[in-house]
């Protein structure tokens, strides 16, 4: 030991005594075992299993905040150091997982319950009844298909955008102009697209679009009555909107590649529309992806035309998921089965999302 006192230089031992890290992990595995005690002394009660007075979950809430606060300081028990720098991120994550984990812990609850909130019984617990109506619920499986179609419609969409990304790009007159004018639709909420559109521009008797109709032949326009044109209605309106989002994207993805490798290409003579597939696309092609993907998520939610225009009619044509669970709970106040439709939904989501995200991965990863 250094008898001159140089406390600058002292090496001291991160290493926690054996006494305090036993009282760590016994805090730690104490309060969780509390904490699943009384979430199973609650659920039990909220079954009928037993009664204990617990009315609300409040005493859960209190042995989780128990735990975190046990989980934090055990850490620095058994972890020394490392569990104090811990404790930068570990109250975050908590929290987070507060607000994520406990409403899908009681979605999941209500999505087992049957609970019409029209019926004097109130909630009461249903098993697997509801998986065995959504199995059977026709209207259901014709929304999956009809967002089937509505996804489909999106490489459409990203065409007639990476052409105007395109045409935006090149050296235009008014170029800015139209960029301002091109993002108009996407300024506009979706519901306010479908009460000018849907509403007043293509209204069957009076609309402007039906009488230019009735110009042009159609004795009886009628944009929303037949089952195929009403879909394909639905699928412009809702691609007039979101299309200049994918638009900026990729003029974003365009005005980013050097200038120098297109002039490269003029000189070794890919030009116009051999250079726009040998160099153009394959350096666009990860804002595509990203473009394409954060566009399904959107269209993967769509609901607010459909239910403002034509409510899912005729006969369900244009329903969509979303639409569907929305009237679930307006129409029928049915919560349990609506919610076990949603969380059936949210998982086909993270499903579909996670393969077309590693299929990503996949086509932009560089090839040596």
């Amino acid at each position: 030991m250094n008898a001159g006192g140089d406390l600058l230089h002292v090496v001291t031992s991160d290493e926690p005594a054996r006494g305090r890290a036993a009282l760590g992990r016994a805090l730690i595995w104490g309060s969780a075992a509390l904490l699943a005690a009384v979430a199973l002394a609650q659920a039990g009660q909220h079954w009928g299993w037993w009664d204990l007075g617990l009315t609300t979950w409040r005493p859960t809430l209190y042995a989780y905040l128990t735990w975190a606060v046990a989980l934090c300081w055990g850490q620095v028990l058994i972890r020394g150091e490392a569990g104090r720098r811990a404790l930068f991120v570990l109250p975050a994550v908590l929290f987070v997982v507060s607000l994520t984990v406990f409403p899908l812990l009681f979605g999941v609850l209500i999505a087992l319950s049957d609970w019409n909130l029209s019926s004097p019984t109130g909630r009461r617990f249903n098993g697997l009844d509801n998986i065995r109506r959504m199995w059977t619920d026709p209207f259901y499986w014709n929304a999956l298909r009809n967002m089937v179609w509505y996804s489909l419609a999106i490489v459409v969409e990203y065409a007639i955008a990476f052409g105007l990304a395109l045409l935006l790009h090149a050296e235009i007159r008014a170029r800015r102009f139209f960029r301002v004018a091109f993002l108009l639709p996407l300024m506009l909420s979706p519901v306010a697209v479908s009460w000018m559109i849907g509403k007043s521009m293509l209204e069957p008797r009076f609309g402007p679009l039906a009488r230019l109709g009735r110009a042009l032949g159609w004795e009886q326009p009628s944009f929303f009555g037949d089952p195929l044109i009403a879909r394909l209605t639905i699928m412009a309106m809702d691609a007039w909107t979101f299309i200049p989002f994918m638009m900026i994207m990729l003029l974003a993805g365009l005005q980013a590649i050097p200038r120098e490798v297109q002039e490269a290409a003029r000189v070794d003579g890919a030009s116009g529309w051999r250079g726009f597939w040998e160099v153009t696309f394959p350096l666009m092609l990860p804002v595509s992806v990203t473009a394409i993907l954060i566009r399904l998520i959107f269209k993967l939610k769509l609901a607010d035309i459909v239910i403002n225009v034509t409510a899912g009619g005729p006969g369900g044509a244009t329903d969509t998921v979303t639409s569907f669970i929305f009237r679930e709970y307006r129409d029928r106040s049915n919560v349990g089965y609506g919610t076990l439709l949603a969380m059936v939904y949210l998982v086909l989501i993270v499903i579909v999302m996670t393969v077309l995200m590693k299929l990503a991965e996949r086509a932009t990863r560089p090839r040596t």
